[in-house]
C-alpha cells in the first residue's frame, strides 16, 4: 500500500519542522527532568508523578514520529497562480445567505486549523474552492443544506 501524501505549504512545513525541532530539544529535556524528580520520590509502583511523566514522555514520542512521517511524506504545494485558487491561497468569501464575510487560507490536511483561519484543501469548502476564481460563486454541501460563497478575493 502506498504512503499517504501529505500536501502542505511551505509555511506549513517549516511549522512542523520548528515543532518537532522544538519536541526532539525542550521537550525532551522538560520530560526527562519530570521522569528524574518522579524517580526521587522512590516506590514507582505507587508513584503517579511517574506514570503520568511516562504518559507524557509517550505523547511526545508518538508526536515525534508522526511529524516525522509527515515530513517524510509531504509533498509542497504553493500558490502558482495568484487568479485562481490553489493550497496556500488566502481566499476572501461571503456567505449569500446572510452577507457573512471570512477569510481562509487554504492548507493541508495536517495543518488545518479552522479555529484560525485554515481549512484543509480535502474539506468541502476547501474542494470546492480549490480552481474557482475571484468572483465565482461556489456552493458548498453541508449537513444544513448546500450554502453559497462568493469568492471575493485571493490573496
Amino acid at each position: 500500500m502506498a504512503a499517504k501524501i501529505f500536501k502542505m505549504t511551505s509555511a506549513g512545513k517549516a511549522e512542523l519542522e520548528s515543532e518537532l525541532e522544538a519536541l526532539k530539544t525542550q521537550g525532551r529535556i522538560d520530560i526527562a527532568e519530570k521522569l528524574k524528580v518522579a524517580r526521587s520520590y522512590g516506590d514507582l509502583s505507587e508513584n503517579s508523578e511517574y506514570d503520568e511523566a511516562k504518559s507524557e514522555q509517550a505523547k511526545i514520542e508518538a508526536r515525534i514520529n508522526e511529524i516525522e512521517y509527515q515530513l517524510d511524506h509531504s509533498e509542497i504545494i504553493d500558490v502558482q497562480d495568484s487568479s485562481t485558487i490553489s493550497m496556500g491561497s488566502k481566499v476572501i468569501l461571503k456567505r449569500v445567505s446572510d452577507d457573512f464575510e471570512a477569510t481562509y487560507e487554504i492548507v493541508g490536511f495536517s495543518q488545518s486549523d479552522p479555529a484560525n483561519g485554515k481549512i484543509s484543501d480535502e474539506s468541502p469548502l476547501g474542494k470546492a474552492l480549490i480552481g474557482a476564481k475571484v468572483g465565482k460563486t461556489v456552493v458548498v454541501e453541508a449537513p444544513i443544506g448546500n450554502i453559497k460563497y462568493k469568492i471575493l478575493g485571493v490573496e
